[in-house]
């Protein structure tokens, strides 16, 4: 399979029509970035972004792994999420950024990813197993999801979104619906 302007296009518009979490993703992804820059977000907004990451996948994921992790990140201190999501706002790049976000408890690169992907839909793309997977069977990334990545693995797997959005001419969010699609 190759990755064309048509194909994703088209699986993205599939996204839209079929996943369930759609209309809250975009809703979020419209209201999120702007509430989490300027602060005015409460512990539920930073929860949900945890609980979007795991659910997203619908029974795909272990039950009380997806609990485990939801429950110990609500437990945080409050004042450190707000530190570490500021710290990973003003980061100078995604590495930084993914550091700063990880320091939370329960908060690994992938978890990390998708708060950056609700911090700038523009500049970041969240990482998992699924959208992986396409980009390594389409040729785009030389190896298999490892799991979880590291920053570094992180950074390369932006870059190549980075690069394939530029190519087909489409926005982050747009090919990330179609790797979540196409994985299926």
């Amino acid at each position: 399979m190759k990755l064309t302007r048509s194909l994703v296009t088209a699986e993205a518009r599939q996204y839209r029509e079929q996943e369930p979490l759609f209309v809250v993703e975009r809703e979020n992804l419209k209201t999120l970035p702007g509430a989490l820059e300027s602060g005015e977000y409460g512990r539920r907004d930073a929860a949900w972004i945890v609980r979007w990451y795991y659910r997203r996948f619908l029974g795909e994921y272990p039950d009380e792994a997806r609990r485990n992790a939801e429950e110990r990140f609500w437990e945080t201190d409050f004042d450190a999420v707000r530190t570490a999501i500021s710290g990973a706002i003003d980061a100078p790049d995604a590495a930084v950024a993914v550091d700063r976000l990880t320091d939370l408890e329960a908060v690994d690169v992938p978890v990390a990813s998708a708060f950056l992907m609700f911090i700038d839909p523009e500049a970041y793309v969240v990482v998992g197993p699924r959208e992986w997977s396409v980009l390594s069977t389409t040729g785009e990334l030389s190896e298999p999801y490892p799991d979880p990545p590291s920053v570094a693995q992180y950074q390369r797997y932006l870059e190549q979104c980075q690069s394939l959005a530029d190519e087909l001419d489409c926005d982050l969010e747009t090919l990330y619906r179609a790797l979540w699609r196409l994985s299926d």
